[in-house]
C-alpha cells in the first residue's frame, strides 16, 4: 500500500519533474501539485525573489512548512518538488519517493534546448553559475539515490515514456 497514496517526485532542477507530472495526470487518477508553486502562492512572490530577498535558509523553512502540510493533509496526489526538497525529514511519510535521474550535462542541454530556455534558466537562481550548479548536482545526486524508493532514468526518454514507466513501477512497488 502506498503511503498516503502520494507520489513524491524528486530530482535536480530542470530534470523534468513538472513535464513528467503533467503526463502522469493524463494517464492516471492522480492530481498534481508543485511545492515551489505552493510556496510562491503562500508568499505571493517568485522563488527567485524569495532567494534574493530572504535567502536560501528562509526558503528551506518554507519548504519544511509545506512538507508538514503535505504529510498531514494531502492524499492521492503526485507531488512535484523543488530540487532541494528531498532533504525534508518526513519525505518518506509524505509518499513513495520517485527520483527522476539524468546526468547534469543532459539536464542543462535539455533546459537550453527548451522553447522557453531563457525563462527556465531565469527562474532557477541556483543555475546562474553552471560550475556551482555542477558541484550542487554532484553533492545532491548520491543523496537523491539514497532517499528514492524508485529511480527513473529520464535520459533519452520523453515525458510520456517516463510517466508510463513511473506508473508501472509505483504500482509494483505498492
Amino acid at each position: 500500500m502506498l503511503k498516503n497514496k502520494n507520489i513524491v517526485l524528486i530530482g535536480f532542477m530542470g530534470v523534468g519533474k513538472g513535464s513528467v507530472a503533467r503526463e502522469v495526470i493524463k494517464h492516471s487518477d492522480y492530481i498534481t501539485i508543485d511545492t515551489d508553486d505552493i510556496i510562491e502562492s503562500m508568499q505571493n512572490r517568485k522563488i527567485k525573489d524569495i532567494f534574493a530577498q530572504d535567502g536560501e535558509a528562509y526558503f528551506r523553512k518554507l519548504e519544511r512548512n509545506v512538507a508538514a502540510w503535505l504529510e498531514s493533509s494531502v492524499k492521492n496526489t503526485l507531488i512535484s518538488t523543488g530540487g532541494g526538497f528531498y532533504k525534508q525529514e518526513n519525505l518518506k511519510k509524505i509518499g513513495t519517493v520517485v527520483l527522476l535521474d539524468s546526468p547534469f550535462e543532459k539536464i542543462i542541454k535539455r533546459i537550453k534546448h527548451h522553447p522557453n530556455a531563457l525563462k527556465k534558466l531565469k527562474k532557477r537562481p541556483l543555475l546562474k553559475d553552471l560550475k556551482k550548479a555542477q558541484e550542487l548536482y554532484d553533492e545532491r545526486r548520491p543523496e537523491y539515490l539514497k532517499v528514492a524508493d524508485i529511480v527513473i532514468d529520464v535520459t533519452k526518454k520523453s515525458a510520456l515514456e517516463c510517466s508510463k514507466e513511473l506508473l508501472k513501477k509505483v504500482k509494483t512497488h505498492a
